[in-house]
């Protein structure tokens, strides 16, 4: 039996636990007026501009984190330097106990985004490097080191992160050495100086739009 359009769509979206974007499908000749009609069928569902769910699949906790990955692929050209970080990615590590309301993205400097974004959406902008990115559950995140540090200098809350470190350190997620220097960086901007370590250095209150 020849395969469908959703059949197609059914398979590009297992990579991402039920999400899509119209660029992957268009990708696969599957043009953006096929979408608008399974979507008034209700065999897609429509999150963000651009990214779509197949209905009924099975979500996970993680499902708004590939989502907000997604909506930003979809949204500027360029370079794809683009990770969870701040808050959201010590919450994807399970280290401290933060909740954040918000899906916290960092995007290059340069990239042209949709003007309008989802609310829940924070919007960091910096140029990450190559090894200020990993992959954890399949999606891009800063490394922790980069991730404390983002938190450090966007809240100046020393208690998260120390208690980032604390439990970094204890699921092998940080080296001693990675978490002595990282101490010593807390200790540095309590006392007015820069934040930076290790050829990481951020500026306090990054730019960023809500």
């Amino acid at each position: 039996m020849p395969r469908t359009r959703m059949d197609e769509l059914y398979a590009l979206a297992e990579e991402h636990d039920g999400l899509l974007t119209s660029k992957e499908a268009r990708a696969l000749g599957i043009q953006d007026s096929v979408l608008a009609r399974l979507r008034q069928r209700g065999r897609l569902e429509r999150m963000s501009r651009g990214v779509y769910r197949i209905a009924h699949y099975p979500t996970d906790r993680l499902a708004q984190y590939r989502e907000a990955v997604l909506w930003a692929q979809a949204s500027h050209h360029g370079p794809e330097r683009i990770a969870l970080s701040h808050e959201t990615a010590l919450a994807l590590y399970g280290i401290s106990d933060v909740n954040p309301s918000r899906v916290h993205l960092t995007v290059p400097k340069s990239a042209r985004l949709r003007r309008e974004h989802p609310e829940w959406i924070m919007i960091h902008r910096a140029d990450l490097t190559v090894p200020e990115i990993s992959q954890h559950e399949g999606m891009p995140v800063t490394t922790v080191t980069r991730s404390i540090m983002d938190v450090l200098s966007t809240t100046r809350r020393t208690d998260i992160a120390r208690q980032a470190i604390t439990d970094a350190l204890r699921e092998g997620l940080l080296s001693t050495a990675q978490a002595n220097g990282l101490r010593k960086a807390i200790n540095r901007s309590a006392h007015g100086l820069s934040l930076s370590i290790k050829g990481i250095k951020v500026k306090v209150h990054d730019s960023t739009a809500s």
